[in-house]
């Protein structure tokens, strides 16, 4: 009896047709289409930039880009984020730091102060790299802009530690509270 061949899955299908159109924009339709309309075809997309680092643009990436659209401009692959923690401690350091990057200060889908021209976009970032004897435990991890990682000297500005912590506490606050801060400070220094 001859064995069943499998056809490509909708993620394999999906590296090849990126692989193939570098430098072309294409939609969300047209991925849906090449992952055999799979509903899961957004997912295959983040695996292929988070664990084999594709470098595939969004509009979070460049603002150039609809919402909706791809773009890959180069196959060189950049290093893979580490599967050694767990969902819900990314959750966690995510939560914990405010979902603001420990860096810049930036906030997720805010401008990048670690990448300039990019918007925020967190990852868990190991305090001391595990390559120097760094640990996966929670206080050895960090939230940072990915382009933190991709590039350490390229930071716009450095933001201190006191206003990191100032911005993690405003981000959890509630929309008014928010907005009389602001009245305030406006007040105080004006339109600067």
């Amino acid at each position: 009896m001859k064995k069943k061949t499998r056809s490509p899955g909708a993620r394999t299908k999906l590296r090849t047709y990126f692989e193939a159109n570098v430098g072309k924009i294409m939609t969300s339709a047209e991925l849906h289409e090449v992952a055999n309309g799979t509903s899961e075809w957004a997912r295959r997309v983040r695996e292929l930039r988070n664990e084999e680092g594709m470098q595939i643009l969004t509009h979070n990436d460049r603002d150039s880009l609809a919402p909706g659209e791809y773009l890959i401009e180069t196959l060189t692959r950049l290093p893979v984020i580490s599967r050694g923690i767990s969902g819900k401690m990314r959750l966690y350091i995510l939560d914990r730091n405010g979902f603001t990057c420990q860096v810049c200060g930036a906030g997720a889908g805010e401008e990048s102060g670690c990448e300039l021209g990019k918007k925020c976009r967190l990852q868990i970032d190991h305090t001391v790299p595990i390559s120097q004897g760094g640990t996966d435990d929670e206080n050895n991890l960090r939230a940072v802009c990915v382009g933190y990682n991709k590039d350490k000297s390229n930071l716009k500005v450095s933001t201190s530690r006191d206003a990191i912590s100032v911005m993690v506490l405003l981000r959890r606050q509630p929309r008014d509270v928010q907005l009389e801060i602001y009245q305030f400070l406006k007040k105080k220094f004006g339109d600067k």
